[in-house]
C-alpha cells in the first residue's frame, strides 16, 4: 500500500492542535479572577469574629434587605413599627423625587429595623443622632481609633456632634451595610474613614444600667458645660430617653415658664442639660451630686 504523505501530515497537525487547545471552562466556573473578586466585594454577612449573637442577628436582618434589593428612600423605615415604608421627598436632594413611590429605608430606618428584628423590641427608634447617642451604648469609639476595636453590628456615624447625618452597620473586614442615598438600593460598601467620619457605638441589647429619664420638648440643646453660654453639643429633636450620671447646681435658667439651677451630666453625650427639660422633679430623685 502506498503512503499518502500529504494526508498524514494534515491529520497529525489536527491532532496536535486538539491536544494544545485549552479545555472549555466548567459550567458555572469563573473564566477569570475578576467576577470572583466582584462577588466577594458584594458579600453581606458577618465578616469577622467576636460579635454577640444579637449583633450577628442584626447584621443578618440588614443583609436580608440587601438581598431583597430594597430601595433607599428618604424617611423610610420610620413608621409606627420597624420595617420598610414609603419615603418622602427630601427638599435638598433632587434624586429623592421618586422616594414616595419606593418602599424602603433611609439610613437610620435600616438600623432601627435590623436591631428590632435582632431583639424583638424597637430599641433604636429615632434618627441617626439619637441612635448614636443611645442610652443603650455598651462602648463608644472615636474616629481616631479607626476600625481596629470594632466588631460586626457596631454602628458607624458620620457628621458632627451637633448633626450626625448618616449611620451604618459594621460587617467587619472594613466593610459595612448601609442605606446610602436616594436613587440607590441598600448596599455593602467599604467604610469611609474620611473627615466626616465621627465614630462608632456598640449597642447594649440587654438591661440598661444607670439613672434613666426622658426629656420633653423639641430642639433642646445639650451643652459642653452647665451654662446657657457654653458650646452646643447636640439638640434632642424630640422627647428622648437619656441616661443621667449625676447632677449639680449651676447657672440659674428660666425657660418655658420654669426656673431652675439644676443641671444633669449625660455620659452618652459628654454634655450637660438643664433639668428643666428632664421629666420629673426639679432635682432628680436618686441621682447623685457631681463631684467634679
Amino acid at each position: 500500500m502506498r503512503h499518502r504523505p500529504g494526508l498524514i501530515s494534515t491529520l497529525l497537525a489536527a491532532l496536535a492542535f486538539s491536544l494544545w487547545a485549552p479545555l472549555p471552562a466548567a459550567a458555572g466556573a469563573p473564566t477569570t479572577g475578576a467576577p470572583r473578586a466582584a462577588a466577594a466585594e458584594s458579600i453581606c454577612a458577618v465578616l469577622a469574629p467576636g460579635a454577640s449573637a444579637t449583633a450577628e442577628r442584626a447584621v443578618a436582618a440588614a443583609c436580608a434587605q440587601v438581598a431583597a434589593d430594597v430601595w433607599y428612600t428618604w424617611g423610610g423605615g420610620h413608621g409606627p413599627r420597624p420595617g420598610p415604608t414609603y419615603g418622602k421627598v427630601d427638599p435638598d436632594d433632587p434624586a429623592s423625587a421618586h422616594d414616595p413611590e419606593r418602599l424602603g429605608f433611609d439610613c437610620s430606618g435600616l438600623v432601627r429595623h435590623a436591631y428590632a428584628e435582632a431583639t424583638g423590641s424597637d430599641i433604636l427608634n429615632g434618627v441617626a443622632g439619637a441612635q448614636y447617642y443611645t442610652h443603650r451604648a455598651a462602648a463608644r469609639f472615636t474616629a481616631g481609633q479607626g476600625l481596629t476595636p470594632l466588631l460586626p453590628g457596631d454602628l458607624l456615624a458620620w457628621g458632627t456632634s451637633q448633626h450626625l447625618r448618616h449611620i451604618a452597620i459594621y460587617l467587619g473586614a472594613g466593610r459595612m451595610v448601609e442605606a446610602r442615598q436616594s436613587g440607590t438600593r441598600l448596599m455593602v460598601s467599604d467604610v469611609r474613614l474620611d473627615s466626616n467620619y465621627f465614630g462608632a457605638v456598640r449597642v447594649n441589647t440587654g438591661p440598661v444600667t444607670g439613672h434613666v429619664f426622658r426629656t420633653w420638648g423639641t430642639g433642646v440643646w445639650t451643652k459642653a458645660q452647665p451654662s446657657t453660654r457654653a458650646a452646643r453639643v447636640y439638640a434632642f429633636p424630640q422627647p428622648t430617653t437619656i441616661r443621667v450620671e449625676c447632677q449639680k447646681h449651676a447657672e440659674l435658667v428660666t425657660s418655658d415658664g420654669y426656673t431652675n439651677d439644676a443641671w444633669s451630666y449625660l455620659p452618652d453625650y459628654k454634655a450637660w442639660v438643664t433639668n428643666i427639660y428632664i421629666q420629673g422633679p426639679a432635682w432628680l430623685d436618686g441621682v447623685p451630686v457631681c463631684t467634679s
